[in-house]
């Protein structure tokens, strides 16, 4: 298969991969339905910057580290599920304050923190550098070609953030919002109910491992 297969072939899995849901998707919606469009967005950047570096890592065979010391791929699901779950109670205990919303951006450092919260939310869960590598490892030649080395981290930024935007988008309307402030309460709860399951989740499988 040709460099252009290829690499139309990981982008094809990882597209279906990053339209799953899953904390990322929860994180990005409710920054752009409760924050502002521009936080959507630089939330979704930080989704893409987190797929780079996770694709870097497989490139660089961290997989092959991880399985080699079980502690640290333990340490790494045990701390990302804490992450998730230190998300999830601040959503819950956040849930019942009411919030005005609006695209004006009064705040220059809030797109950055929408940016770092995304970004630590996709890093907070070590598997999705094990679906990198086991990609690259099923769909990669053994000697991989420099072109696709310099191509995959742009193809899946491009991926990731495009993906996440979209999302932004759709959440950042006017009627998504207009529901989400009608409802507050109750989404925020359960948005903070999915992502403190995760979170368990995540720890107790870390566990499970030991």
């Amino acid at each position: 298969m040709s460099s252009t297969g290829i690499f139309i072939s990981i982008m094809a899995a990882l597209v279906v991969g990053a339209m799953s849901p899953g904390p990322s998707f929860v994180v990005v919606s409710r920054i752009a339905i409760s924050r502002s469009r521009l936080d959507g967005f630089a939330a979704a950047l930080g989704m893409g910057a987190g797929g780079v570096i996770f694709a870097v890592l497989a490139l660089a065979g961290l997989t092959a580290l991880l399985s080699q010391f079980q502690w640290l791929y333990v340490l790494l699901k045990i701390a990302g599920g804490a992450y998730l779950f230190y998300i999830a109670v601040n959503i819950w205990r956040g849930a019942a304050e009411p919030l005005e919303v609006s695209d004006e951006v009064n705040d220059r450092r809030a797109p950055m923190r929408s940016f770092m919260t995304a970004l630590l939310t996709q890093l907070s869960n070590p598997k999705t550098i094990i679906v990198y590598a086991s990609l690259f490892a099923a769909l990669l030649p053994r000697t991989v070609p420099l072109d696709l080395i310099i191509a995959l981290p742009f193809g899946v930024f491009a991926v990731e953030a495009g993906w996440y935007s979209i999302v932004a988008l759709a959440f950042s309307a006017r009627h998504p919002r207009r529901l989400y402030l009608h409802a507050k309460t109750w989404i925020d709860r359960t948005a903070g109910a999915v992502m403190g399951g995760l979170g368990l989740r995540l720890i107790l499988s870390g566990l499970s491992t030991r």
